[in-house]
């Protein structure tokens, strides 16, 4: 995909704030310092659109920027480890489950998985509530410069292991780096069939 056209058009606190109209979405969420921004701008080929931090829980809205004039990625806050106050973690995560469950528009969330580790729990929870509100998500490993591609797939294989004690069918998953653009063409290639079947 040529991308013509990249617009931060906003942040949200409630879904209710979020753009109006149809166009379809696309979520991007992780354990906070996934690498979620840099891996939206490393799609999109800008290198500053997401502004990325080093510090934990900096992304605290809901983040709209308008593709091609034709769809959004959506940046969500992080979950996971933020130095905030448990009221303000609350507030994040009601924020999350109402826009993933509510948002009618939103064709696909990609949950982002540091490919540097093995499973852990806060990832495989999170996971699996996709399964209890029924939406449609797929998995990104991301960082897959920083480890060898062995580690990545033993990685890979222990995840889909531990997703398949509660998934009869596994997620589409992709491999993705930041810095040297793995990844790219195949997460392009299905954010297009998704919206071609969601028309």
């Amino acid at each position: 995909m040529i991308i013509k056209s990249a617009i931060f058009k906003g942040s949200f606190k409630t879904v209710e704030q979020c753009p109006p109209g149809k166009l379809p979405e696309f979520a991007f969420i992780g354990r906070s310092n996934v690498g979620k921004s840099s891996l939206i701008n490393m799609l999109l080929s800008k290198k500053d659109l997401v502004k990325v931090s080093g510090r934990p829980g900096k992304t605290q809205s809901i983040n709209h920027f308008l593709i091609n004039d034709g769809f959004y990625f959506v940046d969500l806050p992080g979950y996971g480890f933020a130095a905030v106050s448990k009221k303000e973690k609350h507030t994040w995560k009601k924020m999350i489950a109402d826009f993933l469950q509510q948002r009618e528009q939103l064709l696909n969330t990609f949950v982002l998985i540091d490919a540097r580790h093995e499973p852990l729990k806060i990832d495989l929870d999170f996971i699996n509530q996709f399964g209890e509100w029924q939406i449609p998500f797929s998995i990104i490993f991301t960082k897959a410069d920083k480890v060898g591609k062995d580690v990545i797939a033993s990685h890979k294989k222990m995840f889909e292991e531990r997703l398949s004690e509660s998934w009869e069918n596994l997620p589409p998953i992709f491999i993705s780096s930041a810095e040297t653009q793995i990844g790219r063409d195949e997460i392009f290639k299905y954010v297009e069939e998704m919206m071609v079947e969601g028309k």
